[in-house]
C-alpha cells in the first residue's frame, strides 16, 4: 500500500513568527520563510536548531514562553540530538543502579529519520493535556451504561478499545503505544514505584519491562492498521516498534536536562482508575 502524506507539525502562526524573528530577523520575505518551515523538513530543521531560537524558548529563570507545545518539544528534541552527539553516552537507571550506555549513535540516527522528530514532538505535546470521553456501552441486551475513559490510563484505553468501531481503533492503538513510551521516557518513576503505590491500587501494576513489551506490541498493531497508511505514519510507527527502548532515551534526556521548572509544570500527570 502507498504511504500517506508526511506527518506535518501543527505550529501556530505565533510560533512561526517567533522562529523567523529569532533565526532570521532581517528576512525580506518572512511569510515565505514561514511557509518553508511548514513544508520543508530540512529548512525547518535549520531554523529550529538555531541557537537563538533555543535560547528564546529556554530562559534562565525557567518561565515558559507562550508557544505551542509542538514547537517547544520539537526545538528540544532537535537540541537533544545535537547534545547527545557530543556527550557520547546515555544513562540508564534501574532501581538504585546507574549504568552508562554508549548508544548515542543509535539515538541520533533514530532522531534523524524522516518525520521522527516531528512525531515525537507532537506525541509529547499531546500529553500536555488530559482528555476524557464518556461512551455509551452495551452491558447486556437492551441495557446501556455510560462509562468514562481517560487517555492517560492504559487500562481505561484498553477497555475503550473493546467497545469502538474498527476505524476508531487506530487512534487508540497509537495512544496506547505513545503512553507506554512517554511514561517510560519522561516519568520512569511511575514504573519504578508502582508496586508500592496505594493510590494506584485499582490499576494493573506494571514494571518497566511491561511498558516495553506492551509499547512495542501496540506500535506494531498501530503500524499494521489501515489508519497508519491514511495518516502517513507507517514508517515512524514501525521504527518505534523496533527501537522502542532507544526512543525513550531522548525523552529522558529532555526531562532531566531541560525541564528546570519540573515535569509537572508541563504535564498535568494523573493516573486515576477509570470509572
Amino acid at each position: 500500500m502507498e504511504q500517506g502524506p508526511l506527518y506535518i507539525p501543527s505550529f501556530t502562526n505565533d510560533d512561526l513568527d517567533l522562529v523567523v524573528n529569532e533565526a532570521a530577523p532581517d528576512a525580506q520575505d518572512p511569510e515565505r520563510l514561514k511557509a518553508l518551515i511548514r513544508d520543508d523538513e530540512s529548512f525547518r530543521k535549520a531554523l529550529l536548531t538555531d541557537e537563538r531560537v533555543f535560547n528564546r524558548l529556554t530562559p534562565v529563570d525557567g518561565e515558559l514562553l507562550r508557544v505551542s507545545p509542538a514547537l517547544y518539544f520539537e526545538v528540544l528534541l532537535r537540541r537533544t540530538a545535537s547534545d547527545l552527539a557530543q556527550v557520547g553516552h546515555t544513562v540508564e537507571r534501574t532501581g538504585r543502579e546507574t549504568v552508562v550506555v554508549f548508544d548515542t549513535t543509535e539515538v541520533v540516527d533514530l532522531l534523524s529519520q524522516e518525520g521522527m522528530v516531528e512525531y515525537l514532538a507532537q506525541m509529547m505535546a499531546s500529553f500536555s493535556r488530559i482528555n476524557s470521553v464518556t461512551v455509551r456501552v452495551r452491558v447486556k441486551p437492551h441495557v446501556w451504561r455510560r462509562r468514562r475513559y481517560n487517555d492517560m490510563d492504559i487500562d481505561s484505553l484498553v477497555r475503550m478499545y473493546e467497545h469502538v468501531e474498527e476505524e476508531q481503533r487506530f487512534g487508540l492503538l497509537k495512544r496506547l503505544a505513545d503512553l507506554c513510551l512517554f511514561t517510560l521516557g519522561v516519568f520512569p518513576e511511575h514504573a519504578a514505584s508502582i508496586a508500592t503505590s496505594t493510590r494506584l491500587s485499582r490499576m494493573r501494576r506494571r514494571r518497566a519491562e511491561d511498558y516495553i513489551t506492551e509499547g512495542k506490541r501496540f506500535y506494531k498493531a498501530a503500524a499494521e492498521h489501515p489508519g497508519a497508511v491514511v495518516s502517513g505514519l507507517v514508517a515512524p510507527l514501525e521504527t518505534l516498534h523496533q527501537q522502542f527502548i532507544t526512543a525513550t532515551k531522548p525523552l529522558t534526556f529532555i526531562a532531566e536536562h531541560y525541564m528546570q521548572h519540573g515535569k509537572q509544570g508541563l504535564f498535568p500527570w494523573e493516573r486515576p482508575g477509570a470509572d
